[in-house]
């Protein structure tokens, strides 16, 4: 596939994640958008040593968004094996 030379990237979804606490900076929070929706995903209550971690780059963003987001991680993974079985095809490779 490498000769074909595809931006595989250019087939991805875009993931963002952000870290933050309350006005207090008692309480922290995480949240994610998802193939760039507006209104992203709702917030999850995290302990304040996994923000630290996540925000000095301890966690990769994937992993992150695999832990407190599951299911929509999900969703991208099969959106993504779905894209790559449909450029496959396109090239005949499978």
């Amino acid at each position: 596939m490498a000769e074909l030379d595809i931006d595989i990237q250019s087939f991805d979804i875009p993931r963002a994640v952000t870290v933050y606490p309350d006005r207090a900076g008692i309480r922290w929070w995480t949240k994610a958008w998802f193939n760039n929706r507006e209104e992203g995903e709702a917030s999850v209550e995290i302990e304040r040593t996994q923000a630290v971690d996540f925000i000095q780059d301890r966690i990769e963003k994937d992993a992150w968004l695999e832990a407190f987001f599951p299911k929509q991680m999900e969703v991208y993974r099969n959106a993504i094996e779905q894209t790559k079985e449909q450029l496959l095809k396109q090239v005949n490779l499978i």
